[in-house]
C-alpha cells in the first residue's frame, strides 16, 4: 500500500502538478516557549485519462493539463474498479515541530514509524499512508553574537540560527532538541458519474 500511495502522491504532486499549480495549499507556522512548528497541507485532484490493465499503468491529468503515467503495483487490490474519467483526490500533510527539552536525559538518536491502510477488498480504490521521524539532538555550543546553536544529532552536527531572541535565550549547552517530522497522504477515487 505504501508504495502505491507514495507513487501516486509523487506523480500527482511532482509530475502532474508542479507545486505552484496545486489546487489548494495551506500552511501554518506556530511558536510557543521552547517550541516551533510549521505545517503544510495540499489537496490535489487529477482525472484518470487512460488505463492499461495488462501493465497496470494509469495516466493521470491535472487541472493544468499536465499528464503523468504511474504503474499500480500488485498491492492495489481494487485496480479493476478504476475507470477512465474517475477523479483521484490526494490530500497530503507535511509538518515539522522542534521542541526544546531542558534537563532531558533523552538519548541522541533517530526513530521512525510508518503505517497505512488500503480500501477494503471490493471497495472503491483508495487508502492512507503516514510516516513520522523523530530525531533527538544535543546542544553542544551557543553563540550569542551570531544567535546560533550547535546541535549534535545521531548522524551529523548542525548550526541552527534562532532569529527569535526570546527563544534563543532559553537554549543552553546540554539541552536536548527533539525534531518531529510527519508526512501523511490520503487517496480517494471518485467514480465518473454515470451517463
Amino acid at each position: 500500500m505504501r508504495s502505491i500511495v507514495v507513487t501516486i502522491v509523487l506523480a500527482v504532486a511532482v509530475g502532474v502538478l508542479p507545486a505552484a499549480n496545486a489546487q489548494t495549499a495551506q500552511g501554518v507556522v506556530a511558536t510557543g516557549p521552547g517550541v516551533a512548528g510549521v505545517a503544510k497541507t495540499v489537496d490535489i485532484t487529477a482525472t484518470i485519462t487512460a488505463i492499461d490493465a495488462k501493465t497496470r499503468a494509469v495516466t493521470l491529468k491535472g487541472p493544468q493539463g499536465n499528464e503523468k503515467t504511474i504503474v499500480a503495483g500488485p498491492e492495489v487490490k481494487n485496480f479493476a474498479k478504476l475507470k477512465v474519467g474517475d477523479q483521484v483526490t490526494v490530500q497530503y500533510l507535511e509538518s515539522l515541530v522542534l521542541e526544546l527539552k531542558k534537563g532531558s536525559d533523552a538519548v541522541v538518536g533517530r526513530t521512525e514509524k510508518a503505517g497505512g491502510a488500503r480500501a477494503p477488498e471490493g471497495g472503491a480504490p483508495g487508502g492512507v499512508v503516514g510516516r513520522q521521524v523523530k530525531v533527538v539532538g544535543e546542544v553542544t555550543a551557543v553563540d550569542a553574537a551570531a544567535q546560533t546553536v550547535t546541535v549534535r544529532g545521531p548522524k551529523q552536527t548542525v548550526d541552527m540560527k534562532i532569529a527569535d531572541p526570546e527563544q534563543f535565550k532559553r537554549v543552553a549547552v546540554g539541552d536536548k532538541i527533539e525534531a518531529t517530522y510527519t508526512q501523511a497522504a490520503a487517496i480517494d477515487v471518485k467514480p465518473v458519474a454515470a451517463k
